[in-house]
């Protein structure tokens, strides 16, 4: 049998911890661990089990720049007064209780990063936002969207765009926080609610789904340019409710209902079209999320019913993959 330094040329490395920027397939062993390891890149996305949120909700907002950074706050079942103010913040390994939110509510519009995020609106029907500075939350004036199930994006408590939400038969509004005032800029082409949000920000943004009267459940796309709106490819299942993380050109969204219909399906988006993938292993909506782009998202929280803890983490095809090798 051939050996490894006959086959590539080299014998396999032997290190004390993983190299810090491993190539695509490079192999070491690892002294510390005593074991093989390799490094790839994913050929399929994958949902894995995270850490448990503390207290199971839905309707929560949800934040964060990738995976393993992220913020859950309020949630329910709404409304307000028993809904609940609690803040939460995710390491990638385990969720940790923080300072909670200043009014108690559901049904949020959330932005941002897990130390820089925008609560907007909720289920009080009043526009009441709060801005997160990674320690504290502090209210803001009154967003000029005072609807519920509100879609957002953005890239920080300074820069964050809140657009659609109830009532969906006239609510259509798209207002931007700049970091000290609100600016209404123009309306979304079709009103809705229950959607999803995704973009970094405000000037790169996607309005994904949701429902409204007529036509109903909604696989409507558009997309934001910090000026105006323009409809660009469905999504493959229409439905509200779902998670969605990413950028205006890679975006994951996951989750949703058509009632009564629980959804676990999963959709990609790569700035052209939108694909069907691997599924949630916990079907639920009204969940919170946070992530990069279609190949690191994070799934928390949400109905199924009832209402869960469960959190998933999302490694989409094509993200960088350490294994490790075993005899059996």
């Amino acid at each position: 049998m051939a050996t490894y330094k006959e086959i590539f040329g080299t014998n396999i490395e032997v290190l004390a911890s993983d190299p810090a920027n491993p190539v695509e397939g490079q192999v070491w062993y690892n002294s510390t661990d005593n074991v093989v390891k390799g490094f790839a890149l994913t050929t399929a996305g994958a949902w894995a089990t995270g850490g448990n949120l503390n207290t199971a909700r839905s309707s929560l907002g949800g934040t964060g720049a990738t995976k393993d950074a992220a913020l859950a706050f309020g949630g329910g079942p709404p409304p307000a007064p028993t809904a609940s103010a609690l803040t939460e913040s995710y390491n990638g390994t385990a969720w940790t209780e923080v300072s909670d939110l200043n009014s108690q509510r559901a049904l949020i519009g959330s932005a941002g990063t897990y130390t820089s995020a925008i609560a907007g609106g909720g289920d009080q029907y009043s526009g009441t936002s709060e801005s997160w500075n990674g320690t504290t939350w502090t209210n803001l004036s009154n967003s000029p969207n005072t609807g519920h199930t509100q879609k957002a994006a953005g890239a920080d408590n300074t820069n964050a765009l809140f657009f659609g939400g109830s009532p969906a038969s006239v609510n259509n509004t798209t207002a931007y926080w700049n970091g000290s005032a609100w600016a209404t800029l123009n309306p979304l082409n079709t009103v809705g609610q229950r959607g999803a949000g995704s973009g970094k920000t405000y000037t790169a943004a996607l309005a994904i789904g949701g429902d409204n009267p007529t036509p109903g459940f909604l696989s409507i796309v558009e997309s934001f340019n910090g000026t105006s709106w323009t409809e660009i490819a469905d999504i493959n299942t229409a439905r509200r409710d779902m998670g969605g993380s990413g950028t205006q050109t890679s975006t994951l969204i996951f989750g949703g209902a058509v009632p009564p219909v629980v959804q676990s399906l999963t959709e990609s988006w790569n700035g052209t079209s939108w694909t069907e993938t691997t599924d949630l292993s916990t079907a639920r909506n009204n969940l919170g999320q946070a992530g990069s782009d279609n190949t690191n998202a994070l799934a928390f929280g949400g109905g199924t019913p009832p209402v869960t803890n469960a959190t998933e983490e999302w490694t989409g095809a094509g993200a960088p993959l350490t294994v490790t090798f075993t005899d059996s």
